[in-house]
C-alpha cells in the first residue's frame, strides 16, 4: 500500500512539474509581466521589511545592552526609545557623511570654479593652434565649410529643438520618478517601524499559521534553515560595516602619509561606498580620483596607483577573511558569491548572494556530515 501510496505521488509530482514548465514555456511573458506587477506593488513593503532587519541589529542591542534597567511598566516605553535610538544613529550616520563630504566638495568645486578660466584659456589656446589652424590653411576645408554652413545650420536647429522638447519631458519625468521615490521611501520606513514595533505578535501569529497547516517535522527544518540564514545575514551585516571601517580607515592614513588631496573625504567616501561588495570602492576611486586630478594629474596618477593596490589587498585578504569568516564562507565561496550575484541581479545580488550562500554552504555541510555519520555507523 505504501508503495502504492509512494507511486501515486511520484505520478502527481512529475505531472505538476510538466504542466510547469509548459506553463513557463507558453506563457513565459505574462507570468514575467504579472510578477512584476505583483513585484512592483509589494516593492516598498519589501524594502521596510529588509529596512526592519537591519534596523532590529541595533534596536536589540539597546534593548538589552544599553535599556536593560526598563522593566515592568517601562517594557513598552524600551520599544520605542530603542527604535528611535535606532533611527537616530543611523540619521547620525549619514549626518556623518555629509558634515563630512560636502565641505570638501564645496572646496572642490570652488577650485574648479577658480581653475576653470584657466582651462579654457588653455582650451582654446590648443584649438587655436592645432583645429582652427588646420581650417584656416586648408581652402579646401574653408570652402566646404562656407558651401555646407547653411545646410548644417538648418540640420542643427531642428535638432535642437528636439532634444530641447526630450530634455524638457525627461526632467518631468525624473521629477515625477523622485517624487515616487520618495513616497515610496517614507512608506517603507513607517512599514518598518511598524514591524520593529509589532515583531513578538507577527511572530506569535506566524506560529499560530505553523501549527495549523506545516507538519511538525517540516516546521523544525523550517526553523532551522530560518536560524541558520538569520545568522548568515546577521553576521554579514556586521562584517560588512567593519570591512568598510578597516577600508575606509586605511585610505585615510595612506593619503594623509603621501599628503594627497581631499585625504578625509575620499576616506569616508570609501567607507560608505565599500558597503557595497567589492564594486562600492571603485565609485569611490572615480570620485577621488576626478576631485584630485583636477588639482594635480601626478597625483591623481599616483592615487590611482595606491587605490589599486589597496584594492587587490581589499579583495584578497581583507574581505574574504573579514567578511567571509564572519559568515563561516570560504574565500573562494565569497568570490564566487559575488561574481555570481552581480552577474544575476546587479548589486542587490552581490548583497543578498554572500549570506545565501553561506546558508546553503552550511546546510549542505551539517547534511554531509549526518549522512557520512550515518554511513559510519
Amino acid at each position: 500500500m505504501n508503495r502504492n501510496e509512494d507511486y501515486k505521488k511520484e505520478i502527481v509530482s512529475s505531472f505538476l512539474a510538466i504542466v510547469l514548465i509548459l506553463a513557463l514555456l507558453l506563457y513565459g511573458e505574462r507570468i514575467s509581466g504579472v510578477l512584476g506587477f505583483i513585484t512592483n506593488v509589494l516593492k516598498p513593503f519589501i524594502i521596510g521589511g529588509a529596512m526592519a532587519y537591519v534596523l532590529n541589529l541595533p534596536m536589540s542591542f539597546i534593548e538589552k545592552r544599553l535599556l536593560f534597567f526598563m522593566k515592568g511598566k517601562g517594557e513598552k516605553l524600551k520599544r520605542v526609545f530603542s527604535i528611535i535610538l535606532s533611527l537616530l544613529f543611523v540619521f547620525f550616520l549619514i549626518f556623518l557623511l555629509l558634515i563630512t563630504v560636502i565641505p570638501e566638495l564645496i572646496s572642490a568645486l570652488d577650485n574648479i570654479i577658480k581653475d576653470a578660466p584657466v582651462a579654457f584659456g588653455r582650451l582654446s589656446t590648443f584649438l587655436d593652434k592645432y583645429v582652427f589652424s588646420f581650417f584656416n590653411e586648408s581652402q579646401e576645408y574653408s570652402g566646404i565649410l562656407e558651401d555646407n554652413l547653411e545646410t548644417l545650420v538648418g540640420k542643427v536647429l531642428p535638432s535642437l529643438k528636439n532634444g530641447l522638447g526630450a530634455f524638457l519631458s525627461s526632467t518631468f519625468s525624473v521629477a515625477g520618478q523622485v517624487v515616487s521615490s520618495v513616497a515610496s521611501f517614507f512608506v517603507s520606513l513607517i512599514f518598518s517601524i511598524y514591524l520593529l514595533g509589532e515583531k513578538e505578535r507577527l511572530g506569535r501569529q506566524l506560529k499560530t499559521l505553523e501549527r495549523a497547516y506545516v507538519s511538525e517535522k517540516a516546521g523544525r527544518r523550517i526553523h532551522h534553515f530560518l536560524d541558520v540564514l538569520h545568522n548568515s545575514f546577521s553576521s554579514f551585516i556586521t562584517g560588512q560595516c567593519l570591512e568598510a571601517i578597516i577600508l575606509g580607515l586605511i585610505f585615510i592614513v595612506l593619503l594623509s602619509i603621501i599628503r594627497m588631496p581631499y585625504a578625509v573625504m575620499i576616506g569616508v567616501v570609501v567607507m560608505f561606498s565599500a558597503l557595497l561588495p567589492i564594486v562600492g570602492a571603485f565609485i569611490a576611486c572615480f570620485i577621488g580620483s576626478f576631485l584630485i586630478l583636477l588639482e594635480s594629474p601626478v597625483k591623481a596618477l599616483v592615487f590611482v596607483i595606491v587605490f589599486l593596490v589597496v584594492q587587490q589587498l581589499e579583495n584578497n585578504l581583507i574581505y574574504p577573511r573579514v567578511v567571509g569568516s564572519s559568515i563561516g564562507l570560504p574565500a573562494i565561496w565569497v568570490f564566487v558569491a559575488v561574481t555570481f550575484g552581480g552577474s544575476l541581479f546587479g548589486v542587490l545580488g552581490m548583497l543578498v548572494f554572500i549570506p545565501l550562500f553561506s546558508t546553503f554552504y552550511t546546510l549542505i555541510k551539517e547534511d554531509a556530515n549526518n549522512r557520512i555519520e550515518r554511513k559510519g555507523s
